[in-house]
């Protein structure tokens, strides 16, 4: 048995990347996939139904379903309508991967209003709007009395967990993901819908050119290594892991722990007894792990 046997998957930016992956990997293990993608440029300029298509057309070459759908996932009635068109398409909808996204990178005092909306509209608000939906839908299906057991899997970022120079947009808009990611799957849970969130290294159009590889990085960075496990979290398998971000490539998944509680000083009305204690609690706190920190490097 497929372990996704039956299930009926959206997969925004399916048509390239990381999406492509996604989509091709849960067809082969029996889902039916909503193919989204608008076929901007990675800046989100432009359209071009022509990479969902081929998605589309790959899948039903491997005798699996699956269909076309270009919404706007930050449009707020397109992202409905793709939950509508998923649902009276294949009857039900049991899957939401989260993927589309684009990037603008620039430093912080060189970023213009018009890459900063983007980026956050895209990013951010198109992940929430059709989680959204579809959760909506979810929720309705439960008080009906229907059982659900759904799956929402969106994508952050190391750049936004690790605070990556030259994209505060960027982060800003995925350290917005894998917070939400965390809420939702708390709001969620009493309507059998688990969230989770992956930061994923894959070399994509839109990592290409950023260092040379050698063969074997270039390798442990094939997209599929994460689509093995975006296709296990989608699967029934997954219904007791909920709320965590995971970091994933081929060298190995782990999870993100978030912020924590660390050391702590009695509170004062007093500025000016500040300076020991404040200096007190940064001298026992860990730093902020860094991109590029020891543990994530490649062996």
């Amino acid at each position: 048995m497929k372990i996704c046997e039956g299930r009926v998957a959206i997969v925004t930016g399916g048509g390239r990347g990381l999406g492509r992956a996604h989509a091709l990997m849960l067809a082969r293990q029996g889902a039916k996939i909503v193919v989204n993608d608008l076929g901007s440029a990675a800046n989100g300029l432009g359209n071009d139904v022509a990479p969902a298509q081929d998605v589309v057309n790959e899948i039903r070459a491997l005798c699996g379903e699956a269909i076309v759908d270009t919404s706007d996932v930050a449009d707020w009635s397109a992202a409905s309508g793709m939950v509508q068109n998923a649902v009276e398409t294949f009857g039900r909808l049991d899957i939401l991967i989260n993927n589309a996204g684009i990037l603008r990178d620039s430093m912080l005092v060189n970023t213009t209003e018009a890459d900063w909306d983007a980026v956050i509209r895209v990013n951010l608000k198109g992940t929430f709007a059709p989680m959204h939906h579809a959760a909506a839908y979810w929720r309705e299906q439960s008080k009906a009395g229907k059982p659900v057991d759904a799956r929402v899997i969106n994508t952050t970022s190391h750049s936004a967990l690790y605070a990556n120079i030259g994209q505060t947009n960027y982060a800003a808009a995925k350290a917005g993901v894998a917070t939400m990611t965390i809420v939702a799957a708390r709001e969620l849970a009493r309507y059998g819908v688990t969230v989770n969130a992956l930061a994923p290294r894959a070399e994509t159009r839109m990592t290409h050119g950023l260092k040379e590889w050698t063969p074997e990085q270039l390798e442990r960075r094939n997209p599929e290594w994460i689509a093995a496990l975006v296709t296990w979290l989608a699967s029934p398998a997954s219904r007791g892991v909920s709320g965590r971000i995971f970091e994933a490539w081929g060298y190995g998944y782990s999870v993100a722990e978030s912020w924590q509680h660390g050391p702590i000083t009695p509170a004062t009305k007093n500025p000016e007894e500040l300076d020991q204690a404040i200096a007190d609690i940064i001298k026992f706190s860990r730093k902020n792990a860094g991109i590029d920190r020891d543990s994530w490097l490649e062996p």
